[in-house]
């Protein structure tokens, strides 16, 4: 039963996919979104906030991005001075904005009424605002976890508010790279930079080649990804240098609105646990095998190659080499 089920979805999945464009066939070109969460983001490890903005939008126009989506909790912005001023710096350089809720809660610990009240929050404060895009990411990329009565609530509401599915597709992980220096840092130990940002890059242009493969045997073409980024010190000092080695692998960069206007957006795929990446939750219910997520968002991987790679430390008794 359950492999009839993953085959008439698997049929429906292409059926989605015939109005789009043609199928891309191995070998041909990829395409791919950049898409940053948690504007305005907490200070990092190497850089001011004010410096970070400028950093990565210049990085991002040096590179030849001409429009990332940006992902916004407003209701941080009282933390984080002049927050308004950078958010504006990054529309005015092309980028987009888009709602990623208020106050960042996890949809798997929150009530339905006061998870979409947030919701609500942040489209009052992005309504009308030039480079507004009516996009919504789950934060955590929890849609509920095992709760699916939760999860079709929200999918409704977002429905009601006209707010489309923000999802990802590719995930390396910023996240953990970002907080491992951050307390790198404080523990005093030194930080091999050149390494971290190879470890940084190479775990990108891993995971976009490990998604596009999982899409192409699970739909039977490529569609457009979407890569998750945070506006982190780390996506600043070393955009430029991804951007690069992704087009080396094959990568063409479009923008939002191309990735998000992919027939796959109309696609509501179910899995046991709604959290994760639009590609896994796709080749779940498509009935693709295990492995559907790229290996070094386990953070045991992570760790190991953070510590023998940027910091140089043995990792079973952190004693330097």
């Amino acid at each position: 039963m359950i492999r009839i089920v993953a085959v008439a979805f698997l049929a429906l999945l292409l059926a989605a996919c015939a109005g789009g464009p043609p199928p891309v066939q191995p070998g041909s070109e990829r395409r791919i979104a950049l898409t940053f969460d948690d504007i305005p983001r907490a200070p990092g490890a190497f850089l001011s906030e004010v410096e970070r903005t400028r950093r990565l939008i210049a990085g991002m126009r040096r590179a030849g991005v001409k429009q990332a989506a940006l992902f916004l909790n407003p209701g941080l912005m009282p933390q984080r001075p002049g927050a308004s001023e950078r958010i504006t710096a990054y529309v005015r350089a092309g980028h987009v904005i888009a709602n990623h809720s208020h106050t960042h809660p996890r949809l798997s610990a929150t009530s339905v009424k006061d998870y979409l009240a947030d919701i609500d929050s942040a489209s009052a404060f992005l309504a009308g605002r030039r480079g507004y895009r009516p996009w919504f990411r789950f934060p955590f990329l929890d849609e509920g976890m095992r709760d699916k009565v939760k999860r079709d609530a929200v999918r409704a509401g977002l429905d009601a508010r006209g707010l489309a599915n923000g999802y990802v597709t590719v995930d390396a992980s910023d996240w953990w790279l970002e907080q491992a220096a951050i307390e790198a840092k404080a523990a005093g130990h030194a930080i091999d930079m050149a390494a971290f940002r190879d470890l940084y890059v190479e775990s990108h242009v891993e995971a976009a080649a490990f998604n596009d493969g999982l899409m192409r045997r699970t739909l039977g073409r490529a569609p457009v990804q979407v890569m998750l980024l945070h506006e982190t010190d780390i996506a600043a000092l070393w955009i430029a240098d991804l951007v690069k080695a992704l087009r080396a692998d094959g990568w063409t960069i479009v923008t939002a609105d191309e990735a998000f206007a992919d027939p796959i957006a109309r696609l509501r795929p179910d899995m046991p646990n709604a959290r994760g990446t639009f590609s896994e939750a796709i080749a779940w219910a498509g009935g693709a095998p295990a492995p559907r997520w790229y290996e070094r968002n386990d953070a045991r991987v992570y760790s190991r190659l953070f510590r023998e790679r940027v910091l140089h430390l043995a990792p079973e008794d952190g004693v330097a080499r």
